[in-house]
């Protein structure tokens, strides 16, 4: 689908315009100024109001029980002030109107009232009371309304209200109000009521997650993002990281494939290391833990994540690449919590381009050997399809759908039970789950099983205890994608022969069947792992202020691999023998944090000084077999040792110790004045004497502006705050021994008999290695508008990274052929926006929105080369990764003949135009080829909407990827001989058809430049996620029941780009994206 006159930059942008100006709060006195032009006879007053509210932008607030707003209304008004409309408008029907915190409250005249029904007032009562704030102070434009059905008032200026409301039991009135929690008041047989609003703490004085602690999200100095539970649970995904695509401003996070279980790549504000690790640390309940993939989101309470290095440099070494903090729900005092959730659905391939028929194959072969002088019509035929089978295949049509016959729809589905309780003392959560993710190909299947339990017991006023463990075990059946050899071979003939026998190899007789890994008994690999995330936590406070923690947390992960493939199989099929391997692997990850808390205030300074001791400890072995020609089939993998031929084994461990010593010190002055230093040592064992330990400080200052006396007269604004912040973090190498030269076993014999030998590694330790360094300032703006209706953050950063991890070329003459060095520099800056709005909130009716928007520039600033480094594809200036190719200009035209002739090398009409970037008449690689484009996005965004009306709620999310190109294997699938199968569609050259697309193909071959096809424009948008719910009213529900919401969802169903294909994962065509329709069942007990 294409946008019609808009860019999709231009729409997005639009779309937050008109989302930052619902949530605009109007002047008073401003809305009754502005004017209004009528012109209705016999509509209905609740039309014309209608027609008001979306001329003035004023709401109305009426009881339906006191106004008929059913009545017939004739009026004609031209450019007519609001105040002065009303007043015409209701007077006759002997109604008034007052003005109410931005709200116009119609009522009945105190002479009369408008009645609806004969004998609607016998079973009414009148009810009044007063609302107030946190600071008893009177609070206006309270909403107050009869809970389940249209009845309400408003609180005047001085929070008090009246409403006539049903007589008899149960009666619930909702009290709600922007920047409070809303509260249900039951009447009873009360006439008058008080309440007390409280404070929405979601706002300013929400308690947001830091390293090694927690602050309220007003004293934050640094940039953090916080995601909600249930934020991550409005996409269904089998990664949580996934669900939060789009909705952390800095992170760009994408789904690498549309394979079961695909891992989720996630990189914050772009990539640092050329050679080194780029992904953000995860940090789960206090412990590092790289597999977020294992937490359903069920069982998630927050996810924070830390961006600027003040926020990171508590880390240290770890912390470089952002760090991702998620905490788990914990048990709560009361009346157990029970909850079921579940949910059902099918994916489907979207967007996937199809291969050509035998129609447009027929075709393209043809050409092919028309060009080559050899076909000149279909009598012609014989002599281009020289395979007998092929060509009787031809003849009869006689041809295979493969991909209509690999792609079938999947199977999502999900089931969780979580059991919150406890007392005073003891609290615990303990939830159950089961995943199922059954891929769109056969074969590839994901089954996920997790438990957690998560208990805490306070065993007196100054000790604490805890324990919060997981166990997650998979089965996974993995598959190796057939599509790639379906897209390529002939579609002649059929899957079975005349026998109805599967056909194991094509027409050509040695190409495999694509479909043969699905057949009985062929192919087989099984992946089970299982993995167990546990810590323990004594906490003590002894003195006030005072807290100790320590926690010791291990982490065990076993993981089997076996896989068979036999003669038949689509890798196996030439070699005509089978192959067994069996890989397993066992790890051991240690972690032990300690960490001292003191707070104190004293007057108008409030301190808190943090200390940390930490060791990480990770070990891991590991051991693998295979077998070829195994002697019988149904031992799969488990007989290797029965292999006839090539038996191997193998075997590794590694091991490696991280000791850590931090401090960090949060100072605050008048609650409006705050700076917060941090200083981290690490000393890591992969490093060499001398080089092992590093340094990382940082530092942040905050101003709240908002709380300075020149602001109290300053209206609009809720929240100001200035951020700036300076800090260090790193990098050490990815692999334990890069210090070291390790030796490897070679193949050797002596006076005709094998002797073993041992040589060098080609990779040379370097002693002199040392850490990767990231140096970072960020400098950011926190504000919110009109009582809190909108809050935006604004951060610019600029990191700036230096001895670069980097593996190094050495000349042949030295016996090896890489060292890795601190060698290179890089760069990433940028603007990250996020902004959040109340755009619509009454009792019956709310609409809230989130935009995020992130700009990185990502480039290397120097090489050890001095200059580019062609050869890894690294230039100065430009991101990491780049597309270096020649520039396709078109296709030679017939009236281009002359000059393609002249140009060397030399050239036909119907072959690809590259760009001569320099002049000289030559096309070669040295002075030719340019930076084309890059995988990285110019910028990315998601505009989040939830709107919540009665019992049912809409959220639609849409995320957009802007300016990345992307290399399409299904736009380079071009056979230029014709001899294999092509992309459908595809519009080549003919001298018939003088296109600029793609080449004339040629049975000849020699075609240049194929390269370039494959370069295409991957912007792209999409409607990331539509759900639509309904919550069952409370009252037709069992009283056990506290709870039930039935929704519907769709992921992935609309995508906005010039490409027939899913851009999203980059150019592969192997395992398509897909989209997914479920339905979901949430109940709390």
């Amino acid at each position: 689908m294409r946008f019609l006159n808009l860019s999709l930059a231009q729409l997005f942008l639009l779309v937050a315009c008109m989302n930052f100006s619902f949530a605009f709060n109007r002047d008073g006195q401003d809305l009754m100024n502005r004017t209004v032009t009528l012109k209705v006879e016999n509509q209905r007053l609740r039309v014309v109001l209608s027609q008001i509210e979306q001329q003035t932008a004023a709401r109305f607030v009426y009881s339906s029980k006191s106004i008929n707003i059913n009545q017939p209304i004739t009026i004609a008004v031209t450019e007519k002030r609001l105040n002065e409309t009303l007043i015409d408008l209701l007077k006759p029907l002997k109604l008034t109107y007052r003005l109410v915190g931005g709200q116009i409250v119609l009522e009945a005249d105190s002479e009369s009232h408008t009645r609806i029904g004969v004998g609607s007032e016998a079973a009414d009562r009148a009810i009044s009371g007063t609302v107030t704030d946190e600071k008893k102070t009177g609070l206006p434009g309270v909403s107050v309304v009869v809970k389940g059905s249209n009845r309400g008032s408003t609180t005047d200026a001085n929070g008090q209200f009246k409403l006539t409301i049903p007589d008899g039991d149960g009666i619930v009135l909702t009290f709600s109000f922007v920047g409070y929690q809303s509260q249900d008041v039951p009447v009873g047989s009360q006439a008058s009521i008080s309440v007390s609003m409280t404070p929405d703490v979601s706002a300013l004085d929400e308690v947001v997650v830091i390293g090694y602690g927690a602050v309220r999200k007003k004293d934050l100095t640094g940039s953090v993002v916080q995601l909600k539970g249930e934020q991550l649970k409005e996409v269904p995904t089998s990664n949580v990281l996934e669900a939060a695509q789009g909705k952390i401003a800095g992170a760009d996070i994408t789904r690498s494939s549309g394979q079961a279980g695909a891992r989720v790549n996630i990189s914050i504000r772009g990539n640092r290391s050329i050679g080194g690790n780029n992904s953000p640390l995860i940090i789960v309940d206090g412990i590092q833990y790289s597999n977020l993939e294992d937490i359903n989101s069920n069982d998630i309470e927050t996810m924070d994540v830390l961006k600027d290095a003040s926020s990171t440099a508590i880390y240290g070494s770890r912390g470089s690449n952002g760090v991702i903090l998620i905490t788990t729900k914990k048990g709560r005092s009361g009346k157990p919590d029970i909850s079921f959730n579940a949910y059902s659905g099918i994916s489907q391939a979207t967007m996937y381009p199809k291969a050509m028929d035998i129609t447009a194959f027929r075709d393209f072969k043809r050409e092919a050997w028309r060009a080559g002088g050899v076909w000149k019509s279909p009598a012609d035929d014989a002599a281009i399809f020289t395979n007998v089978a092929e060509y009787d295949a031809l003849q009869k049509g006689l041809w295979t759908d493969y991909q209509d016959a690999l792609i079938h729809n999947g199977l999502q589905q999900d089931y969780q039970v979580g059991i919150r309780a406890g007392t005073d003392r003891l609290k615990s959560y303990v939830s159950v789950d089961y995943f199922n993710e059954k891929g769109i190909l056969k074969l590839d299947e994901l089954k996920r099983y997790t438990g957690r339990l998560n208990v805490d017991f306070t065993i007196n006023d100054w000790m604490k205890i805890g324990l919060q463990s997981q166990l997650t075990y998979y089965n996974q059946s993995v598959r190796r994608d057939p599509l790639n050899q379906a897209n390529k071979i002939s579609p002649l003939g059929s899957l079975y022969d005349a026998n109805g026998n599967f056909n194991y190899i094509m027409l050509d007789g040695q190409t495999a069947n694509p479909l043969s890994d699905e057949q009985p008994n062929v192919f087989n690999n099984t992946v089970l792992t299982t993995r167990v995330l546990t810590n323990g936590y004594l906490e003590l406070t002894p003195l006030k202020g005072l807290m100790i923690r320590s926690t010791l947390g291990v982490n065990l992960s076993s993981i089997r691999d076996g896989a068979y493939s036999s003669p038949k199989s689509i890798d196996r099929s030439l070699t005509g023998k089978s192959l067994a391997t069996y890989n397993t692997s066992s790890s051991r990850s240690l972690n032990w944090e300690n960490v001292v808390t003191y707070q104190r205030t004293l007057g108008q300074h409030a301190v808190t000084l943090t200390g940390i001791a930490s060791y990480l400890s990770n070990s891991s072995d590991n051991s693998s077999a295979s077998g070829v020609n195994q002697l019988l089939p149904s031992q799969l993998f488990y007989s290797i040792g029965s292999a006839t031929e090539e038996i191997k084994i193998n075997s590794a461990y590694t091991q490696n110790n991280l000791v850590s010593f931090a401090g960090r010190l949060n100072y605050a002055y008048r609650d409006r004045y705050l700076l917060t230093v941090t200083a981290r040592e690490d000393g890591s064992s992969k490093l060499a004497p001398g080089n092992k330990w590093t340094f990382f400080p940082s530092a942040a200052l905050a101003w709240r502006i908002i709380e300075e006396k020149f602001m109290q007269g300053v209206k609009g604004f809720s929240d100001l705050k200035l951020r700036a912040s300076y800090g260090v973090a790193g990098n050490d190498p990815s692999g334990p021994y890069a210090t070291q030269t390790t030796l490897t076993r070679i193949a050797f014999g002596y006076d005709e008999a094998a002797a073993p030998a041992y040589t060098f590694s080609r990779n040379v330790g370097n002693m002199a290695l040392g850490w990767e360094l990231s140096y970072t300032k960020n400098i950011g703006l926190d504000f919110g508008l009109f009582n809190g209706r909108i809050n935006t953050s604004v951060d610019y950063y600029d990191t700036r990274t230096q001895d670069l991890l980097l593996d190094r070329g050495l000349p042949p003459t030295t016996g090896v052929t890489t060292v890795k060095q601190n060698i290179g520099k890089t760069r990433n800056r940028g603007v990250e926006v996020t902004l959040g709005s109340t755009n619509i909130r009454t009792s019956s009716l709310s609409w809230t929105s989130n935009v995020t928007f992130t700009r990185n520039k990502e480039e290397i600033t120097e090489l050890v080369t001095g200059s580019n480094d062609i050869g890894n594809g690294w230039f100065v200036g430009s991101p990491i990764s780049v597309y270096y190719d020649y520039e396709k200009l078109g296709i030679w035209q017939t009236s281009e003949a002359d000059l393609a002739t002249k140009l060397s090398p030399t050239q036909l009409p119907g072959e690809i135009k590259v760009r001569d970037q320099n002049g000289d008449g030559k096309i070669d690689a040295v002075n030719d080829r340019i930076i084309l484009g890059t995988p990285r996005p110019k910028w990315s965004g998601g505009f989040d909407n939830t709107v919540k009306f009665k019992g049912f709620d809409l959220n639609v999310f849409l995320y957009a990827r802007i300016g990345q190109m992307i290399n399409s294997d299904r736009s380079a699938r071009f056979d230029q001989q014709g001899v294999g199968n092509s992309t459908a569609g595809l519009d080549y050259w003919t001298p018939e058809n003088p296109t600029n697309a793609y080449p004339r193909p040629n049975k000849n071959g020699g075609l240049k430049y194929l390269s370039t096809l494959g370069y295409v424009d991957g912007t792209f948008a999409r409607i990331r996620n539509i759900t639509l719910a309904y919550n069952v009213p409370v009252k037709v529900l069992p009283k056990a029941i506290r709870g039930v919401r039935l929704y519907v969802t769709g992921k992935n169903l609309f995508t906005f780009t010039r490409l027939n294909y899913d851009p999203e994962r980059g150019g592969s065509e192997n395992f398509p994206m897909t989209k997914l329709y479920v339905f979901g069942l949430n109940v709390n007990l």
